[in-house]
């Protein structure tokens, strides 16, 4: 059961994210639903120490939606799209999990909303009507051209000229997607309104989409050209105009802040009540790193925060380490959460090339997430090694494989229906109607029950073992050794210290680091375990230990 005393459970919690549409259709109409995932809820964790064993799942959106964006674009913030189920059938789920002891957090997109909200509709008819001002309009330059050089990050401009008003509204991202004015109070008392009817119906906590998009600078001034040496982020933004801008002006700005401790003085009404901020930015590592730092310091901004650094394409002891050492100085006392996957990116599997010679790679990947200080977050199916799926052009539905093709083939692949029983139509996901994706995994869940070396029975002894140890969830992170593709650090209290070696090169290592008097941690079922011989440590391709001193 849960229990209301603990205000820190976030701190020691292992999220699990479900991207609702996919996870198993106990109706068979194609779509995941609500109730299909309270008939899963013991998988993930039944209360008596069987499942998966995590603590809290991550909702992608639920409500109403047209699904333009696949619930990214709300129609009514306080109902639930019939795909999924009712009201009712999230207060049923409300209630099986917290009987198993499992938080729910909800995906809110408060930055925009569908243009079918009856928000926008009434808001659209005029510059006289009770809500004109509560989307970000403005009037054509004097040639009639648009306001400014704002681009949308899913293609074209960031301005979509409406005939009804004769002016420009805002869209950060689908012109069904017009952004909300965070400026007008009247706007952000009715999102309150909505935060506090999910608090009320038990939801545990929210994860708060483009959480730095709230804010954009009302002089709307010009986003400069980014410099041509400047890197990216992440590898493929090349393809996108919109990354070839410093955002400036059309978000990421500092009076952003204010309106995350208005969020902050809304989920402190009730105890318990976490977040976590999605930070997407083009700032770069440490920029990025540094502004997701500022979203979470102190006790009047939100409790979490992550990047997308952890989602690049790029991965070695290396860039990990920096990584993870920018968002240690950086984050200080405050609490980050980790990351290897979710709705937006291209499944682990894929993206690391964990095939073939690096086989161990993705599990070797998961282990260092569970040893890391923050909160660790799981996309649904890595622990089934879920592979990213090819989609022809005629068979895509995410709109940034639309307007991006071929340079971005879009987010289908990694938003595959879950594979439960190898055995059954589409892998158990329902009893045989068409899909909204197709089901394709290459291995299900019925067949990993059997494999010990799985990466599920992995990932279920490693959730055991971070829950037994306090150095893994609150540690401090000390560095001992960054060599030959190599990482070796120490997680440490006052009470216990652990060591952590992994191998990213894809050749065995042998280290001169002698932990011979540890008490071997590291996971019975591991393809790849690291051993010590003698004084030395022998590390195979992707390989891990850890071991208590």
């Amino acid at each position: 059961m849960i229990s209301n005393q603990d205000s820190d459970w976030w701190k020691k919690a292992v999220f699990y994210q479900i991207y609702p549409r996919s996870f198993y259709d106990s109706n068979n109409d194609g779509f995941g639903d609500l109730v299909g995932v309270i008939e899963k809820l013991d998988y993930l964790n039944d209360g008596r120490g069987g499942g998966l064993g995590i603590d809290a799942i991550w909702f992608s959106p639920i409500f109403k939606s047209p699904q333009k964006d696949f619930g990214y674009d709300i129609s009514d913030y306080c109902g639930i799209d019939p795909d999924y189920g009712t009201l009712a059938d999230f207060d049923l789920l409300i209630e099986e999990a917290h009987r198993r002891g499992i938080r729910v957090v909800l995906d809110l997109v408060l930055n925009h909303s569908s243009d079918l909200h009856p928000w926008f509709v009434e808001s659209r008819k005029d510059r006289t009507n009770p809500k004109q001002d509560w989307y970000v309009w403005v009037d054509a330059q004097a040639d009639g051209s648009v306001p400014n050089n704002w681009l949308s990050l899913f293609g074209g401009k960031a301005w979509t000229f409406e005939e009804q008003r004769g002016q420009y509204y805002l869209h950060s991202f689908l012109q069904e997607q017009p952004d909300l004015n965070w400026y007008n109070p009247e706007v952000r008392e009715e999102l309150a309104k909505v935060v506090r009817f999910w608090m009320n119906r038990g939801a545990d906590g929210f994860r708060l989409d483009t959480v730095n998009f709230f804010a954009y600078d009302q002089k709307l001034r010009n986003n400069p050209r980014r410099d041509p040496d400047d890197p990216m982020l992440e590898k493929g933004q090349e393809a996108n105009p919109y990354f070839h801008y410093y955002t400036l002006y059309s978000k990421d700005r500092p009076e952003n802040l204010e309106f995350i401790r208005f969020l902050r003085g809304l989920f402190d009404e009730k105890h318990g009540t976490t977040s976590i901020g999605e930070i997407g930015s083009n700032l770069g590592l440490e920029g990025t790193i540094k502004q997701t730092a500022d979203y979470v310091k102190g006790t009047d901004h939100l409790h979490m925060a992550y990047t997308f650094a952890m989602l690049s394409t790029e991965m070695n002891a290396a860039f990990f380490a920096r990584v993870v050492e920018l968002t240690e100085a950086h984050f200080g006392d405050s609490w980050p959460c980790w990351s290897l996957g979710n709705h937006d990116t291209c499944r682990l599997m894929t993206r690391f090339n964990c095939m073939g010679e690096r086989q161990g790679f993705q599990q070797m990947m998961l282990m260092l997430l569970l040893c890391l200080k923050g909160t660790p977050i799981l996309y649904y199916g890595e622990e089934l090694d879920m592979e990213q799926i090819s989609f022809n052009q005629d068979q895509l539905k995410d709109p940034l494989g639309v307007y991006f093709w071929p340079q971005n083939k879009g987010r289908d692949g990694c938003r595959i229906p879950f594979p439960w029983k190898s055995d059954e139509p589409n892998q158990g996901f329902n009893l045989g109607a068409e899909c909204w994706l197709p089901s394709g995994s290459p291995l299900a869940l019925d067949e990993a029950e059997k494999m010990p070396e799985s990466t599920l029975n992995l990932i279920r002894e490693m959730l055991k073992i971070r829950k037994q140890q306090p150095a893994l969830h609150s540690g401090k992170y000390l560095r001992l050794l960054l060599e030959e593709d190599c990482l070796v650090f120490k997680r440490e209290t006052d009470q216990e210290s652990i060591t952590i070696a992994a191998n990213f090169s894809a050749v065995e290592r042998r280290l001169d680091h002698d932990l011979s008097n540890c008490r071997d941690l590291t996971p019975k079922g591991l393809i790849r375990r690291g051993r010590m011989e003698g004084m030395s440590l022998k590390l195979p391709p992707s390989g891990i230990f850890i071991g208590m001193h």
